[in-house]
């Protein structure tokens, strides 16, 4: 019964996918049953390693858009560098609606490097709905080359087709589009032994690289497989390639094209016992060799039983694509551990689903999850891959025999995982948040930041000994998405807005890491009454960037770029954020400035999307923007820091009646947090939470809570966060 049920299922979602091309969810993920506190933790900005930046083009508009989801292509990014130093400026493409009724069509465009748009536009064929665009900007023949979807073949099928086109772009004239190209012509027999017939291959990746034909190039389109003929999604794809010169995209020259697929990714696709499913990346080295790379989900087919194996995968194809594919595999887990409550000396914080029984630490681990929308890159100078993914924690529970996986919403860590192609190996240096540097044996936990494998901070309430929360490990929490609510679209939020995004690096090492954030959205929606100054964050998407100068090994504090704090990005809500291919290096010649960073974004009117289903919130508007930051790191000071030294943390007079001064000490510049509780624990005010100097500091507190009222006589604490760790002091107002 429970067989005819997933199939039945699986036919509906195949039905509604017709109607809405985009990737579908998967099985659900079981949240743990157990109530993690909400706790705001302000994206740090302070560290001594973070940017300065400012914005070389705001935001422009390209586009008022009715269509609110991925503007771009999945797994790939949209817009790029163009190489050609004579005319320099940025390629792009991205789909959208002109009106509410009308049909999503594709759209290229071309900026020069001052932000004057030179050509913006959709093709002038035939109006058919096209949809989620890729672009590959060849840095040899500089000419850019795009692939998207679309039903083009005129048949009464709902089948679309993947279409192929270039841009002769003669003397700096963007927009001298080919004719288009049917290059996969859906529905797709595949060979034996599977020879199923219901195939449709959508949501192109375009890679150009060196042909085997000497004075030739080669482009490859990767595209992904609509229907599984297992009992849940698992794309597998087709890639088809062609060889090109310059001469003959000038001329508009109809390519030939050949085609491979993965073997095993076609064989997981059929496979009837067990569902594997990949999320991947697609790749061309300048070494004639392909690769798709990514992590894949396993369950037990028919019981649900989720399947513990390795799952991050690299899989390659020498000779140009006309090799043998292999497969290089690693597993992506690490293993966390159970902090004990009262004070370290009782039983595990976490439990298990009877919310009683501790988890052991052997059951406590993270691995990559909620990382559906990616990209990942080549550092063809030490041969590495960069993918850019979300871990989070979970522990395995056995029930009724079957091993069911539950996991923490509120626990993510964003974190760049390295293969180097010549060893094989696999390496994770941590973005955002980091225990100590991207690349050392520290690892982020939320209740040991620094991780030094002990607990920071504990709950304590000295005038209420019998509060239950007493001892309990306190916990920072993360929203690594651009919307705080994970219920959207029945509880696949975090599937469908899943978009990490990594550059390649330039020829100075400069790389960017981009991704979203929603965590002061979500505190505030929580827990208004407990969070309140975060109410102009209330409905505030905001951008993350963080940067390395060195191609990767390490990785700088975010900065964030929202419509509170930033005012160029004022009464904007930016979603669905591309950045450009690769940061334009300057190498610290404009005005100390070492690189520029372009974006794509859609800047949404209302909040959600309104093409997924269910709908959020009642339509979709909104506009399609492109803007450059100009920024520099501020290099981490070469000062020795140890951990345990004294924040000399005092406040003065104490007690006091009117205000007191609260002084303390930081041996190096970075992040401070300082705000004063009451006996409860509950905060009344934030007196600072972001970058602070080397040395001592003072603050002034006046008696008045959040809002600015004055709060009554009694004891209250002061707590300092900064350095990875904790102090609290007590003082006495008085009536």
């Amino acid at each position: 019964m429970k067989t005819f049920t997933i199939a039945v299922l699986l036919v509906i979602l195949c039905t509604v996918l017709q109607a809405a091309d985009y990737v579908r969810p998967d099985f659900q993920l079981r949240p743990s049953l157990q109530n993690i506190p909400v706790r705001y933790i302000k994206p740090a900005q302070a560290r001594p390693d973070t940017l300065v930046y400012q914005f070389s083009i705001t935001p422009i508009n390209l586009l008022h858009s009715y269509y609110d989801y991925m503007i771009g292509s999945y797994n790939n990014l949209p817009l790029w560098v163009n190489p050609d130093p004579a005319y320099g400026g940025y390629f792009m493409t991205f789909h959208g609606k002109r009106t509410s009724t009308g049909q999503r069509r594709f759209f290229y465009s071309y900026i020069d490097d001052n932000g004057v748009i030179e050509n913006m536009t959709d093709p002038p064929w035939p109006m058919v709905t096209e949809g989620y665009p890729s672009l590959a900007m060849d840095d040899v023949a500089r000419k850019p080359l795009y692939a998207w979807h679309g039903n083009y073949d005129g048949d009464i099928d709902p089948n679309l087709e993947v279409v192929f086109a270039y841009d002769a772009y003669l003397f700096g004239a963007a927009g001298l589009l080919s004719d288009p190209q049917i290059i996969i012509d859906n529905p797709i027999t595949m060979p034996p032994p599977y020879n199923t017939t219901v195939n449709e291959f959508n949501w192109p990746t375009v890679q150009t690289g060196p042909s085997p034909i000497t004075g030739m190039r080669r482009v490859y389109v990767l595209a992904r497989n609509v229907y599984t003929h297992s009992v849940a999604p698992s794309e597998n794809v087709r890639i088809a390639y062609a060889d090109y010169t310059a001469q003959m995209l000038e001329s508009n020259a109809t390519l030939t094209w050949s085609y491979t697929t993965i073997p095993l990714l076609d064989a997981w696709n059929h496979d009837q016992s067990m569902h594997r499913r990949m999320a991947g990346s697609f790749l061309a080295g300048d070494d004639g060799k392909i690769y798709y790379v990514g992590y894949h989900t396993t369950f037990d087919a028919l019981t649900d039983d989720l399947v513990e194996e390795p799952d991050v995968d690299v899989f390659v194809c020498d000779n140009f694509g006309e090799g043998v594919w292999t497969r290089i595999t690693a597993d992506s887990r690490y293993q966390g551990w159970n902090p004990h409550e009262n004070f370290g000396i009782g039983d595990g914080y976490f439990k298990f689903s009877d919310e009683v029984t501790p988890v052991p630490d052997s059951l406590l681990k993270w691995k990559i999850m909620n990382s559906r929308n990616f990209n990942a890159v080549i550092d063809e100078n030490y041969n590495r891959i960069h993918m850019p993914a979300l871990w989070s924690m979970y522990f395995t529970e056995t029930n009724d025999g079957v091993l069911h996986q539950y996991y923490f919403p509120s626990f993510h860590n964003v974190k760049d995982l390295v293969f180097d192609i010549n060893s094989q190996q696999f390496s994770i240096r941590e973005v955002y948040p980091q225990a100590g540097s991207a690349f050392d044996n520290l690892l982020w936990q939320p209740w040991d930041a620094d991780g030094d494998g002990m607990v920071d901070e504990y709950y304590n309430d000295p005038n209420d000994p019998n509060d239950p929360l007493n001892g309990t490990p306190l916990m920072q929490t993360t929203w690594p998405f651009p919307h705080w609510d994970a219920t959207l679209h029945n509880d696949t939020m975090m599937h469908h807005y899943s978009h990490l995004n990594i550059t390649q690096p330039d020829q100075y090492g400069n790389m960017a890491m981009v991704w979203q954030e929603s965590h002061r959205a979500h505190c505030v929606n929580i827990l208004p009454d407990q969070y309140p100054w975060l109410a102009p964050f209330i409905d505030t998407p905001e951008i993350m960037i963080s940067y390395s100068p060195d191609w990767g090994f390490t990785w700088s504090e975010p900065i964030s770029l929202n419509k509170v704090e930033t005012p160029e990005l004022a009464g904007m809500k930016p979603m669905w954020v591309y950045p450009v291919n690769q940061v334009k290096g300057l190498g610290g010649n404009t005005q100390g400035f070492e690189g520029k960073l372009a974006m794509l974004f859609y800047d949404d009117v209302d909040w959600g999307s309104y093409v997924l289903y269910p709908p959020v919130p009642v339509n979709g508007e909104g506009y399609v923007r492109f803007m450059e930051l100009l920024f520099a790191p501020v290099q981490a000071s070469d000062e020795q820091t140890t951990p345990h030294v004294s924040f000399q943390l005092q406040n003065h007079p104490n007690p006091f009646s009117t205000n007191t001064g609260i002084s303390f000490t930081m041996y190096k510049s970075g992040w401070a947090d300082l705000s004063i509780y009451n006996v409860k624990g509950q905060l009344i005010k934030n007196l600072c939470s972001g970058l602070q100097k080397k040395g001592e500091t003072t603050l002034v507190w006046d008696k008045t809570d959040q809002a600015g009222r004055a709060v009554s006589g009694g004891i209250y604490y002061f707590r300092l966060k900064a350095q990875g760790r904790a102090e609290t002091k007590k003082m006495l107002l008085l009536k």
